[in-house]
């Protein structure tokens, strides 16, 4: 400061030097709340050390006599600076002493115009506009952007370009990225537009998931569970993205198609579909008004093709909570014209699981209500309680969970497998769900 030429030297010796710092500051920060309001003409200033009533008795003239506390008139102190040639105002005096000040009113309201322009909606993709106006588009929108309104814009404008490309055909996410992009990594989980982009796709999705920025494996807090929510993978399969698409491919069992010499497996032989063949090359599947099985351990479709082959019913296996292979299988086999029943383990994640595949593939319980559970209770082979952890209410059958917390016994889905292989037998009836 007091080697900077275009600061007059008398203003340095009277209002500069570092033992009225702390005295600047607080004359700053009157004009950094209220700049130059009129209504706001004066302010007070109280704890006056002698020096800082020394230099402002110099400047405007306050009596002799040392005080800890005055009224400074702002018009007395410009009128002051001015007489003696050495500043037009205060604020213009402290400006050139410590740089320039901010008023946080007018840079508040001016940033949330911006933010409001960036956020209105108006150009982008329907799924992205609805996003917006979801409780916690804007704070993710504001975090991932790091608060900065250009890049979000910026970001909206690529996560726009992107959905524009949706549904894709089977397309790799790499690739996806590199076209409209121009960087094949540019949609990687973590990547800003990557959760722009996922945040709005899982808000314009049919479920009533919770409202998150997807991670690889994100959690979700329900009914006093900690549960792995939908992955980032399955959700840009239901848009036609791959990612992965090699991994975790669905195990069926007979699935009818309409071309049997282009079956996807020999009949009676367990067999893979991968996400990548099921949105590149779909079979095309002859499951009008036929029931399709769903059971959630692969050792069942072991069991069923040793015991029933080419005979046993058409089976899918979940493997678990279903991904995002298992999960468009389903759908596929749902939306042309496929009832699928679903079977899983008697136990909270069973239970779980089961919640998710009903609510998400629009299947209905295959022999998994509270009969069925008591049923196995008296053939299962004695043992000790091992239904542990927090209850987790079934959805379709309140009386199921009530009737697994009385007994405390979990049932796996091969105790009760030959139950279910009569059922796989084509020749017998619907069972009763």
């Amino acid at each position: 400061m007091a080697d900077d030429p275009s600061i007059d030297s008398r203003l340095i010796r009277r209002l500069g030097g570092s033992e009225l710092a702390e005295l600047r500051q607080r004359m700053r920060r009157h004009f950094e709340r209220h700049g130059r309001d009129p209504e706001k003409s004066g302010f007070h200033l109280t704890k006056l050390s002698a020096v800082e009533y020394e230099a402002l008795a110099l400047l405007i003239g306050l009596p002799p006599r040392a005080t800890r506390s005055v009224r400074i008139e702002i018009a007395r102190f410009d009128a002051a600076l001015q007489e003696a040639g050495i500043a037009n105002s205060l604020q213009e005096a402290l400006e050139s002493l410590d740089g320039p000040i901010i008023n946080r009113t007018e840079a508040k309201a001016e940033l949330q115009s911006r933010w409001s322009s960036v956020t209105d909606g108006q150009g982008l993709h329907p799924s992205l506009c609805a996003w917006l106006q979801g409780s916690s588009a804007v704070g993710l929108l504001k975090r991932v952007s790091k608060q900065a309104p250009q890049a979000a814009h910026q970001l909206l404008q690529q996560a726009h370009a992107v959905m524009q490309r949706l549904p894709a055909l089977g397309m790799t996410r790499a690739q996806l990225a590199a076209d409209v992009l121009g960087n094949a990594h540019a949609l990687d989980n973590g990547q800003a537009v990557a959760t722009v982009v996922l945040a709005a796709l899982q808000h314009g999705s049919s479920t009533d998931e919770q409202e998150q920025p997807p991670n690889e494996e994100p959690m979700e807090v329900a009914e006093g569970v900690r549960r792995p929510a939908e992955r980032v993978r399955d959700i840009w399969a239901r848009s036609g993205v791959l990612v992965n698409e090699l991994a975790r491919p669905a195990l069926f069992l007979n699935l009818p198609v309409r071309a049997p010499a282009n079956a996807p497996a020999a009949p009676g032989e367990p067999g893979y579909l991968s996400l990548r063949r099921l949105l590149r090359t779909p079979p095309d599947w002859d499951v009008a008004d036929q029931i399709i099985y769903v059971c959630e351990n692969p050792n069942i479709v072991s069991i069923a093709a040793d015991r029933l082959g080419a005979v046993c019913a058409p089976l899918v296996c979940t493997d678990g909570m279903p991904a995002a292979a298992q999960r468009v299988l389903l759908k596929q086999l749902s939306d042309a014209g496929a009832q699928l029943l679903y079977h899983g383990d008697f136990d909270w994640a069973g239970i779980h699981i089961a919640n998710n595949v009903m609510r998400l593939c629009r299947c209905t319980p295959w022999r998994f209500g509270s009969e069925h559970y008591l049923q196995a209770l008296e053939t299962a082979p004695p043992k000790d309680r091992d239904l542990e952890g927090a209850a987790v209410a079934a959805s379709w059958d309140q009386v199921l969970t009530e009737a697994m917390q009385l007994h405390e016994i979990a049932i796996p889905e091969e105790a009760v497998v030959y139950l279910l292989v009569k059922d796989l037998q084509r020749s017998l009836p619907l069972p009763r769900a």
